[in-house]
């Protein structure tokens, strides 16, 4: 299903205008790990994601904002769910709580592994701006709920 195809699904079965912004993405930007974090979504594990501020600056992109709505991509470009941001916090990455290492539900949930997976995540967006990694940078920190197809979670 395309990107588009579950919007309108997704806006048919919960009332929203199919006018209403909304973006599509893959985490990570695709890959093997698009996948596997879009399966923690649909099982209703993943509540949480983050990004680097950075990354937003290079692109100049727009931040998040609670209730603002995503079709998560799986790596082929086919359409995996849409989630809708409840709480969208700035913070910086060595401040970041294990309450929301934990909510992102990957691995072992802890905070340490966290960082470890996305320090390795985060240091493109800084090469990008010719930087280092800084480990006081500030995060985008995003808690969402599913909300198509409601039917995956478990």
């Amino acid at each position: 299903m395309t990107a588009e195809e579950m919007w309108a699904k997704s806006c048919a079965a919960n009332d929203v205008n199919p006018a209403t912004r909304w973006e599509a993405w893959a985490f990570c930007g695709g890959g093997p790990a698009a996948d596997e974090l879009a399966a923690l979504v649909l099982e209703g594990t993943k509540t949480a994601t983050a990004s680097a501020w950075i990354a937003y600056e290079n692109e100049g992109a727009e931040l998040p904002k609670p209730g603002d709505y995503s079709v998560i991509l799986y790596d082929n470009g086919s359409a995996a769910a849409v989630i809708r941001d409840t709480k969208v916090s700035l913070v910086p990455f060595d401040e970041v709580p294990a309450e929301h290492a934990y909510k992102e539900g990957e691995g072992s949930r802890s905070l340490a592994e966290w960082r470890e997976v996305h320090k390795r995540a985060f240091a493109p967006d800084y090469q990008a701006a010719g930087r280092e990694f800084d480990p006081h940078g500030i995060c985008v920190l995003e808690e969402f709920v599913l909300v198509y197809p409601a039917d995956a979670r478990h």
